[in-house]
């Protein structure tokens, strides 16, 4: 029998607490502005506090910000280089996301936030981020720049204490994925397990078709 210790037990709460966290934002934010979403879309749409505002380090060790990406959408996930399964699976969906949408692709600026700056350098994620897409960009920064980052995107991130884990913790975090417009307001959340990478990608081409319409 698995011997499940406390800090197994509080890294569980955690993820699951996690994972009601991003379940609530998402249907807040499907409430606050449906656009007609058909039943069981997996898109959502809204107007909460939510903004693409930070100064971090890239995987290049170049301080940037919100403003280095200004004029190009913007996909943006939390995690760690140390997550077992959801940050690998969410940057691979990431990956396919980019590829499906093709020269459009360049119109995104695919961001991977660590909420894990201890261990995240500039050299540990662009070892990482590597091996997901080629134009994905790891940004890392001090404790206090992270937890603006994660307070202006509404991020839940928890540290963890593990015994088995490198460093002895993990981070409990929200796995959703945010797509911010041109001007860096939010636009959308997506869930890697809610759609398929096709439709999402789908989702974000007629959102530039349509901008693109409308200049």
């Amino acid at each position: 029998m698995t011997k499940i210790t406390p800090a197994r037990r509080r890294l569980s709460i955690a993820l699951w607490a996690s994972a009601i966290a991003a379940a609530v934002l998402v249907a807040g934010l499907a409430l606050l502005r449906p656009d007609h979403v058909p039943a069981g879309q997996a898109v959502y749409r809204g107007d909460a506090d939510i903004r693409s505002e930070f100064s971090l380090l890239d995987h290049n060790g170049q301080v940037v910000s919100q403003k280095d990406y200004a004029g190009r959408w913007q996909l943006v996930f939390f995690g760690f280089t140390h997550c077992p399964d959801i940050c690998p699976t969410t940057l691979a969906y990431m990956g396919n996301v980019l590829e499906l949408l093709g020269p459009e692709a360049d119109e995104i600026a695919p961001l991977f936030v660590t909420v894990d700056p201890e261990r995240d350098t500039p050299s540990v994620l662009k070892e990482y981020v590597a091996n997901f897409h080629p134009n994905l960009i790891g940004l890392t920064g001090s404790e206090d720049q992270i937890a603006e980052a994660t307070e202006a995107f509404k991020v839940y991130n928890e540290k963890i204490p593990a015994e088995t884990a490198p460093h002895g913790y993990m981070m409990a975090h929200a796995g959703h994925i945010y797509l911010m417009n041109r001007k860096g307001e939010f636009d959308a959340v997506f869930l890697e397990s809610a759609q398929p990478a096709e439709e999402m990608a789908e989702q974000i081409s007629m959102r530039i078709a349509k901008e693109k319409r409308t200049q």
